[in-house]
């Protein structure tokens, strides 16, 4: 039985991402770029002013008290073709092109005018207060590479040159079957031996949240021509997830049918706990999850494992969010031998995280989910799990107050793909409270 680890691999390792798909500049934004791009031009395009003032020629001023000649004036915009004079300046705005021959723009706060001419009070530097033509980027340099997540930062960098149209992997429609007798749809009211179909609703938020779209089937019945019908409906989709009906029981028909609809099956129950009965499979390229139908367990496995290959799917090169090292408040009782995942609350205390179950684990309990914002990794090893211990916890959510040097690693698959080498602390900030 593979445990949490070598399952995460063998997921990413038989996903490859979607085509790619040409997008609005503005539509682009959370997608991941399927192309290099590289400068088309320089930036600055053309050498400009820093600063309202006057441009120059640094060697007409030997000292302070230099007087010159106005001898004309250039907004921004202004297209210039003549050179300075000897002994003139120009005044000139902030982004205005610099004269050919200017090598200085001096603040107007450090000058004097009067009656057409202007003395300079303060001393000149050669090049001072201009942007340079490249200084910036040359045309040609690569700006941005394939896999890159675009964000406001990257859609500004595009429009700088002018791209207006940008290639994109495509989003995952993914299809999300909720499967039992017992499961009613929302506006329906439970009565005695039913419960209201919250799985779908929980994946279609979370599917929503990585930029994937949801198709959220109808409810499959626990007999094999429902569940038949409703699994080759999902598997018109980039991707399916099932809830239940993938243990034991007599009426657990989930994994059989998915065999007679051609799913090839490539793995099955992991060895972890929570989440219980899982799965996986491929068919024709398109992954199908299997997820405990329990709440938190369908929270636990599907941030764990299916997140990941959905986020592979869609091209992202970081499919694992970042982990923290934490110490626990209080003991965990787990069973010896597993890998135990259970949800915590994790907040910063005097200069370190500190963890914090959020009461009863049970795989039904609802309020458990709401209340944490990561998950801890308990190693197989003895029952108890001391208080005051350090443990790996992934993060959920972006609530927690990071420290100014937090202790965060960048995921926890042994993965080249996966964890990129020489990520700044400043980015894992940034994924980490996304």
């Amino acid at each position: 039985m593979p445990d949490s680890e070598e399952t995460l691999r063998i997921i990413l390792d038989n996903i490859t991402p979607l085509g790619v798909e040409r997008v609005d500049l503005q539509s682009a934004l959370g997608r991941v770029l399927a192309r290099d791009v590289a400068a088309p031009w320089d930036l600055p395009l053309f050498d400009n002013s820093a600063r309202d003032g006057f441009a120059l020629r640094s060697a007409d001023c030997t000292g302070e008290g230099t007087t010159l000649r106005i001898t004309g004036f250039i907004p921004a915009g202004c297209n210039v073709s003549e050179p300075v004079l000897g002994g003139c300046a120009v005044r000139i705005m902030t982004g205005a092109p610099v004269p050919h021959n200017c090598d200085a723009v001096v603040p107007g706060e450090d000058t004097l005018e009067t009656d057409g001419m202007v003395t300079v009070m303060a001393p000149v530097r050669r090049r001072q207060h201009i942007r340079f033509r490249g200084e910036d980027l040359t045309g040609g340099d690569l700006v941005l590479t394939e896999g890159t997540v675009i964000q406001a930062q990257e859609i500004g960098l595009l429009a700088s040159f002018g791209q207006a149209v940008v290639p994109v992997y495509r989003k995952a429609r993914v299809a999300v079957l909720s499967t039992g007798d017992e499961l009613i749809e929302l506006g329906e009211h439970p009565s005695n031996g039913r419960i209201i179909n919250s799985n779908a609703q929980y994946l279609a938020a979370a599917l929503r949240e990585i930029g994937a779209e949801p198709i959220l089937l109808c409810i499959g019945r626990d007999n094999r021509e429902s569940l038949k019908e409703q699994l080759q409906t999902g598997l018109k989709a980039d991707a399916l997830i099932t809830t239940a009906g993938v243990s034991a029981g007599a009426r657990d028909l989930v994994r059989d049918v998915l065999v007679e609809v051609g799913v090839r099956q490539m793995l099955g129950k992991i060895d972890m706990k929570s989440g219980g009965p899982k799965a996986f499979g491929m068919k024709d390229g398109i992954p199908v999850f299997s997820l405990p139908g329990n709440p938190l367990s369908t929270m636990v496995t599907f941030e764990e494992f299916v997140r990941p290959g959905l986020l592979r799917l869609m091209g992202h090169r970081r499919t694992v969010r970042p982990n923290l090292k934490a110490r626990l408040r209080e003991d965990i009782r787990k069973e010896p031998g597993r890998v135990h995942c259970q949800s915590v609350r994790v907040e910063a205390e005097n200069g370190r995280y500190m963890a914090t179950t959020v009461g009863n684990h049970k795989a039904c309990r609802l309020s458990t989910i709401q209340r944490a914002n990561a998950i801890v990794i308990l190693p197989e090893g003895p029952s108890v799990v001391a208080a005051g211990e350090e443990v790996e916890v992934h993060l959920l959510r972006g609530d927690l107050v990071l420290l100014e040097e937090p202790n965060l690693t960048a995921g926890c698959v042994p993965d080249d793909r996966v964890s990129e080498e020489g990520e700044t602390f400043e980015r894992r900030v940034r994924v980490a409270t996304r």
